[in-house]
């Protein structure tokens, strides 16, 4: 990350690697509730037959997401102050500011469920058998309170770096527990009877839809890139410096090939993440489907214990190597995700006028304040509603609302914001458009869903 004025972008591998960072923070997020609940559930309710839709709603809105990063890098503005420029009705901050408070609080409650999640995990291994109390203090409530302490220690600095590093630690982690799951069920003896077929694989292409979708449609909201990540998305490509190193917005030749340049390693940077975290949902999608299809699923009582089922063939160790890989995967989640919010939540604060910060100092000091608040309020929130699985399903459907509210602002910055040179071509304009409606889509089926 560089600490000095605008520099040109690396056009060398080795450079561009240096520079990557971002999307390993999003894909850090983004593998945890969505694929180790959501998308299983998916599994578990549709069978093979939504493989397709697995993979296009992880794919198809990062488009939006290249879109606000280019908004982001080239006025150097983060998301919230860019979504308060769209124009019309304002109280005090834009009316699209407003919506993303609405998902925001729907946010909170899905990392209560993540949190609480992780506490499920723990107290599943057994290693704090004796230690829970009665009432909203059980195994999994205290546990719950400590991981949410442990995520206030890593972020407590509000620093960029702790999260980059613990972001690539978790990808890798997780990424070994996925490969490791998969295998398992291809190779191992034990798993033979749910090995996945190609005949599985080919039912999974055949773009059929069934007739309740309502799970599917919320497992959207959460799996790949959701609404949150794409909000998240250009606070990373600032503090990494994308747009330290770009320079004061100005028209020149210069400028805006340099411009260019940085726009193109954060398009690879999004697509590099986009392979990972797709690698991963589809995986555990597979999971579910080949192990719990037929099953009651899952439900927030009996959530370890329902998605444990996947590797009950494999016997004691098998379950240790699942629950380890829950941690990893829920527990990298939380920690990006609080990471995020906290800068959203500091940001929303100074555009609501709740507060003024005056220096960068000042500024730094109330991020680190809101690194406090996230993961306690989420812990709180756990503590006193429970139910994870209902939590996570919340801030699906949170996310999925505002998706085509997002959609049309990415679409408002490419063709009234963005300077003609740093446009992007016809053919991913017309991606652009594609990933547009199919995010509008699923956000008024939603809406739709809410009001019958």
């Amino acid at each position: 990350m560089s600490t000095t004025g605008p520099q040109d972008a690396p056009t060398h591998w080795r450079g561009i690697i240096r520079h990557l960072g971002p999307g390993l923070i999003i894909t850090a997020c983004i593998v945890g509730s969505g694929e180790l609940i959501a998308t299983p559930m998916v599994g578990a309710e549709y069978g093979f037959s939504l493989l397709w839709f697995i993979i296009g709603g992880c794919m198809i809105k990062v488009l939006v997401q290249v879109e606000l990063g280019r908004f982001a890098i080239s006025k150097g503005m983060t998301t919230l102050e860019a979504m308060n420029t769209i124009p019309g009705p304002r109280l005090v901050v834009s009316w699209l500011v407003w919506c993303w408070l609405f998902m925001f609080v729907g946010i909170l409650f899905q990392l209560g469920g993540i949190v609480g999640g992780v506490g499920k995990v723990v107290a599943e291994l057994g290693w704090f058998a004796g230690f829970g109390g009665t009432g909203i203090f059980t195994i999994d409530r205290l546990i719950a309170l400590v991981v949410s302490a442990m995520t206030v220690a890593i972020l407590a600095s509000g620093k960029y770096k702790p999260v980059e590093l613990f972001s690539i630690i978790m990808v890798v982690l997780f990424v070994v527990a996925t490969l490791f799951a998969l295998g398992s069920l291809q190779w191992s003896p034990e798993m033979a009877a749910h090995s996945i077929s190609w005949g599985d694989i080919r039912e999974g292409f055949q773009f059929r839809l069934p007739g309740d979708f309502s799970t599917a449609f919320a497992a959207f909201g959460i799996i790949g890139v959701g609404a949150s990540e794409l909000i998240y998305y250009p606070y990373w490509c600032l503090e990494k410096g994308y747009a330290r190193n770009v320079g004061t917005p100005n028209p020149t030749n210069v400028w805006y090939r340099r411009t260019q340049g940085w726009l193109r390693v954060m398009r690879i940077d999004a697509c590099v993440s986009m392979v990972i975290y797709t690698g991963a949902t589809v995986a555990f999608f597979l999971l579910g489907a080949a192990l719990l299809h037929g099953t009651s699923g899952v439900s927030n009582e009996t959530m370890i214990a329902d998605l444990s089922k996947m590797y009950a063939p494999l016997g004691e160790a098998g379950l240790t190597i699942f629950l380890v890989g829950a941690f990893v995967v829920l527990f990298s989640t939380m920690v990006t995700a609080s990471a995020s919010n906290a800068r959203l939540l500091a940001d929303g604060l100074v555009l609501f006028q709740l507060k003024k910060p005056r220096s960068e100092k000042e500024r730094a000091k109330l991020l680190s304040q809101c690194c406090v608040i996230v993961p306690l309020v989420c812990a709180g929130v756990y503590l006193f509603v429970g139910a994870p699985v209902s939590l996570v399903l919340v801030g699906g459907v949170a996310q999925a609302l505002m998706l085509p509210f997002l959609a049309g602002a990415a679409l408002y910055f490419r063709y009234k914001q963005t300077d003609k040179p740093l446009q992007p071509g016809k053919v991913w304009t017309a991606l652009l458009w594609i990933s547009a409606i199919a995010m509008a889509a699923v956000g008024l089926f939603q809406f739709y869903q809410k009001l019958n």
